[in-house]
């Protein structure tokens, strides 16, 4: 059970990583203030990844790659509405708002679907 929650956690990572540097390197960029750290950023994505590597590995056997993308959809979109009301201190962007929630749970969702991928190949 600890390898695959190693190994569904660090391919996790990998996609969660790169779909991030996708959507937010590529094709949504935004003006920032340069003082981003990769390190810190990769280090959010493990952990994030990791959540669920754990809750699909150890509590809700999920194993499958549509399982994932579904669970992490439903899981992803219900983060991602938490962490938008907490960020929006004042008159809300909605276009903004919406850009945002749409491109992070479609990210965990695909990050999900190959957690679940990789848990249930190395079970």
């Amino acid at each position: 059970m600890t390898k695959q929650l190693f190994l569904s956690g660090i391919a996790g990572f990998v996609v969660y990583f790169l779909l991030g540097w996708l959507a937010y390197g590529i094709l949504f960029t935004e003006e920032t203030t340069g003082e981003e750290s990769t390190l810190f950023i990769a280090l959010g994505c493990l952990f994030y990844t990791f959540i669920y590597a754990t809750i699909f590995t150890r509590w809700a056997n999920i194993s499958t790659f549509s399982t994932g993308l579904k669970a992490g959809a439903i899981l992803g979109l219900l983060y991602q509405l938490s962490w938008e009301f907490f960020m929006t201190t004042g008159a809300i962007d909605v276009l903004l708002f919406l850009k945002s929630l749409i491109i992070n749970v479609l990210m965990t969702a695909l990050m999900a679907g190959v957690v679940a991928y990789v848990n249930g190949k190395t079970s």
